[in-house]
Order: C-alpha cells, then sequence, then structure tokens
C-alpha cells in the first residue's frame, strides 16, 4: 500500500497535493517539545525535504515531552539525533541537522531556499527575528508557544499580519519550560497543529491558517480560535536583535547585567550601565545604541525609556541566546 494513500485520498490531497508536499522545502527552528511532536509529522506526511535547527543537546529531563528522542540520545546533539529518528520514520523525507542557535548572523543561510518557516523555538527573541525575516521575505511563518498546560499557535506573513503586528510588546517576564514547566501532552498538541498549519499552508487549503491564532488552555479546558487579518504593522521602526557578529567597533554597547550575573560581557568595549543607572546615562549623540541583557526584556525597557528621550538608532542583545554563549 503507498505510504500516504490515506492522505492522498482526501479529494483536496490527492496526488497532486502530495506532489507539492514532496517538493516542499521547511525550515524548523527548535527540535525540542514542539519539534519533537511537529518534525514527525511533516516528515510522515511526505515533506520533501526538512532543514532542522537546534543548538542544544538532549538530556534526560527532556525524554517526558520530547518523545522523539530516546535515553540513547541523551547527550546527542538534537539536531542530529532528529535526523536520525526522522530518516528511519521516513527516508523519502531529506532532513538537514544545523547543530547551531539561530541567530541575527546565521539567519540569511537558515532561510536560504525555504518554502516557510515553523518556529518551535518557544522564546520570543527569536520568533521576532524570524518573523521579521519573513514579514521582508513574504515566507509564511507558523508559531507556537506553550507554558504549563496553556499555549497558542498563530500563522503569520506572507499576505498575513507580522507577529508583531499582533504582539507589538515584549512579554513582561522571560518564563519558559526550563523556569516555570510545562506539561509534555500540551506541548505536542501545540506541535500538531503547527504541523497541521504548515500543511496546510503547503497545500494551499482554505481557509488558510495564515491570519489565524489558536489558543489551548488544558487548564479550564477551553479553546478557541480568532483571525487577526486586519492587524496593522507598527508604525514605528523596529528595533532589531542582533548577536555578537553583528557588533561594530563604533557600537556603544550597554551590558544591563551586574558582573555578579554576567562576568564577562558580549563584547569587551561594553559599558555596564544598570537598568536603574539608566535615566541618568548620557548616551553618545550619535551612532547605535546596542542594549544587552539575558533574555531581552530588560534591553526592550532600556530602548523604550531611550526611544522617549529623543534616541532612535537602536538594537537589542538577548545575551543567553548568543551561540557559544
Amino acid at each position: 500500500m503507498d505510504r500516504y494513500q490515506r492522505q492522498t485520498m482526501l479529494p483536496e490531497i490527492g496526488p497532486q497535493g502530495q506532489q507539492k508536499l514532496a517538493q516542499a522545502r521547511v525550515l524548523v527552528v527548535g527540535a525540542g517539545g514542539l519539534g519533537a511532536t511537529l518534525l514527525p509529522q511533516l516528515a510522515g506526511a511526505g515533506v520533501g525535504f526538512l532543514r532542522v535547527c537546534d543548538d542544544d543537546r538532549v538530556e534526560v529531563h527532556n525524554l517526558h515531552r520530547q518523545t522523539l528522542f530516546t535515553m540513547q540520545d541523551v547527550g546527542q546533539p538534537k539536531a542530529v539525533a532528529a535526523r536520525r529518528a526522522l530518516n528511519a520514520l521516513n527516508p523519502e523525507c531529506e532532513v538537514e541537522a544545523v547543530d547551531i542557535r539561530l541567530s541575527g548572523s546565521s539567519l540569511d543561510h537558515a532561510l536560504r531556499d525555504m518554502d516557510i518557516v515553523v518556529d518551535a523555538a518557544d522564546n520570543f527573541a527569536i520568533t521576532w527575528l524570524l518573523s521579521d525575516a519573513c514579514f521582508s521575505r513574504g515566507l509564511p511563518l507558523i508559531s507556537a508557544s506553550v507554558l504549563g498546560r496553556q499555549g497558542y499557535v498563530g500563522g503569520f506573513c506572507a499576505g498575513a499580519p507580522s507577529y508583531r503586528a499582533l504582539f507589538p510588546q515584549l512579554p513582561s517576564s522571560a518564563a519558559n519550560c526550563s523556569t516555570a514547566g510545562v506539561m509534555g501532552p500540551a506541548v505536542a498538541t501545540l506541535g500538531a497543529l503547527q504541523a497541521q498549519m504548515t500543511l496546510s499552508v503547503l497545500l494551499g487549503l482554505e481557509p488558510s491558517p495564515l491570519g489565524c491564532m489558536v489558543n489551548c488552555d488544558f487548564v479550564n479546558w477551553r479553546f478557541g480560535q480568532f483571525r487577526f487579518d486586519g492587524a496593522p504593522e507598527p508604525t514605528e521602526a523596529i528595533i532589531p536583535f542582533l548577536d555578537a557578529q553583528m557588533l561594530t567597533a563604533e557600537d556603544c554597547i550597554v551590558e544591563l547585567r551586574s558582573v555578579e550575573e554576567a562576568p564577562v560581557s558580549v563584547a569587551a568595549q561594553a559599558q555596564r550601565i544598570l537598568p536603574a543607572e539608566l535615566a541618568a546615562w548620557q548616551p553618545p549623540a550619535s551612532g547605535r545604541i546596542v542594549l544587552v541583557c539575558a533574555s531581552g526584556i530588560r534591553a526592550g525597557r532600556a530602548a523604550q525609556q531611550l526611544k522617549e528621550r529623543g534616541y532612535r538608532d537602536l538594537a537589542l542583545v538577548a545575551a543567553d541566546y548568543i551561540p557559544g554563549e
């Protein structure tokens, strides 16, 4: 029996749709909890090429939710272990393992020749980075986030509003699965929804998931969706996220972390100015000001303060997410 018979018998797919999937090229950023569910769904459906980008390694505490991996994978790069598992699942799917952390300087390579981007990193700095890049390139973006027993998944860009249109402000905290916990089935549900949205975009099914947000609340057992097709894009200039490779000698780099938190900053010329000291600080009259913190939240707040003082040439660095940090 043909591997894809159960889906090609659907009139909205058929042999023509299966051929579309075979020719599709998908970037998946993150091979953790979300990726562990969506990746085998995409490979199983017959997506022809998957580029998996993740610099993390499999740890024992991942296995309760990242069921793509086994005890034999502990200590291995997640992208490499994912490629091995997906090759065993469907040899017809070509998988490229990219064992690096996505950042501004590696973005162009990661996006090269892709048809759609799946954001499974569950990190707002990476989501904004991907959304900005996908919006400018006209690439669809499927992004999800989950914490505890709640989460959401949405389709952005490529004719739909960007992530910034729906979430113009930084989150109030940097809580994530590592700090606040998460249940495996909640993650798997959101990952499966990402896979379904991705396949629907690749197949051109209507209504499109681009411009649609689905919320899942496993605390109160409430599920809902809404469309945001008309959400306006922010009118203010975008403050980009950078990494250490994108800094220059002319940048005014402001390290917002204390010496105790970050004994070594991202650059030797960084000035250490704590958030409480920012109001009294006099920035240079010209040049780019780069604000550095762990997650990007303090840097974003500092950037807002400086914008209110008339400074516009600003950038952010989320130091916890710099490759090699």
